[in-house]
């Protein structure tokens, strides 16, 4: 199969290892992996805080770059952001686009995935050849979770990894706090939310807490670092990518 890779904001900015792990992963599975060079922001910072016309540029140039009918799916290492291009582009096209946009929206929505569906629903696989041999607790992303409905499709991918000791969360479906622009605006809530799940994280004795959003893992590696915690956070890709003859080397910081 012939896959966009959709880096994302913070995919590109600052957490580069991510989309390089979804990249060698799908590789490895026999597949070519594309990365069209006019890809931008999705626009969902945009859209979530409230500012619904400013992004058509950026979903107008998501839905060219992307749209190219020799690509046959689009991945991204974000539940958030396939999020916002399967549910929020058509709302934006509709409000303030023209037909062209909604049609150009539409296809390339149909065939955008976060990397768990892409593996498990549209290749059919859950065991990737991963080697990870460390204790894991999985957080579910909000968007993932409830906008996307991925379901356990990322813990059947990491049960089937080898060496790896994966652990339940408490609470696991309780908001980690971040929201983006909700952190800012409502410090001490999203606070309080952190608290609680770097209390829950903490609990399982996990070495690794892993998400399918960097987003996600930054708030919750910044609690965990402030609480002088020796877990570290890691993006599900890195993991998956993960083998025996390629490690992935934990750092202090790694997302």
């Amino acid at each position: 199969m012939r896959i966009g890779l959709f880096a994302t904001c913070l995919g590109d900015t600052l957490f580069p290892d991510a989309v390089k792990a979804t990249a060698i992963l799908l590789t490895r599975l026999g597949h070519e992996v594309v990365f069209p060079p006019g890809q931008t922001c999705c626009g969902q910072m945009h859209i979530n805080t409230g500012y619904q016309r400013e992004p058509v540029p950026l979903v107008r140039n998501f839905a060219d770059a992307f749209g190219d009918a020799s690509i046959e799916a689009v991945v991204m290492p974000s539940g958030s952001c396939a999020g916002s291009v399967r549910h929020q582009h058509r709302i934006v096209a509709d409000r303030y686009g023209e037909p062209a946009l909604r049609a150009g929206v539409d296809a390339v929505a149909a065939k955008t995935y976060e990397l768990s569906e892409l593996l498990v629903d549209v290749l059919g696989v859950t065991r990737v050849g991963a080697y990870f041999p460390h204790r894991v607790t999985y957080h579910p992303t909000c968007h993932s979770l409830r906008m996307l409905r991925v379901g356990d499709k990322p813990l059947r991918l990491l049960r089937e990894v080898e060496g790896i000791d994966l652990v339940e969360l408490p609470g696991a479906d309780s908001c980690c706090g971040f929201g983006g622009t909700f952190a800012l605006k409502n410090a001490e809530t999203s606070t309080a939310m952190l608290h609680d799940k770097s209390d829950n994280i903490t609990a399982t004795g996990a070495d690794v807490c892993t998400a399918g959003d960097s987003s996600c893992l930054m708030h919750i590696g910044g609690g965990l670092s402030r609480i002088r915690s020796r877990i570290r956070t890691l993006h599900l890709a890195r993991i998956l990518a993960a083998t025996r003859t390629t490690p992935d080397v934990l750092t202090e910081a790694s997302v």
